[in-house]
């Protein structure tokens, strides 16, 4: 059921507002790249008559999926996807904790396939014997 041009048009949400720009992130007609601002929020908050932390729910909602970066003071910035998830600045802080927490499980997996090793040395090409 499409408005009629005189009808007024409905304001968008936060949600509405992400759905866009995700599209213009990942879509086939992608509009923006890796690297590329995004407009600034209190400019698009005015030019979509919304209020400004609707559009900062929305630049959050991507960030929050790891589409964008937020860099205080200087703007929202599309991610480069090849770069690892919580390691740029202006990263989701659950996405740096997530990081984090998978660079510690690597460690210590890491180390208990070291001392694996050393124990299949040690033990060398000994069968147990049998039963």
């Amino acid at each position: 059921m499409e408005q009629s041009p005189d009808a007024p048009k409905q304001t968008p949400t936060a949600k509405d507002i992400a759905a866009q720009f995700r599209e213009k992130i990942t879509g086939p007609n992608r509009e923006y790249d890796p690297g590329d601002q995004l407009p600034a929020a209190r400019k698009l908050a005015k030019d979509l008559g919304v209020q400004l932390m609707t559009v900062q729910s929305a630049y959050g909602q991507l960030r929050d999926e790891g589409l964008v970066l937020t860099q205080q003071g200087r703007g929202t910035f599309v991610r480069n996807p090849s770069v690892p998830l919580g390691t740029e600045p202006g990263s989701s802080p659950a996405f740096t904790a997530l990081a984090a927490e998978l660079t510690s499980i690597h460690d210590a997996l890491r180390s208990l396939g070291e001392r694996l090793d050393r124990l299949e040395r040690l033990v060398g090409d000994e069968t147990p014997p049998a039963p």
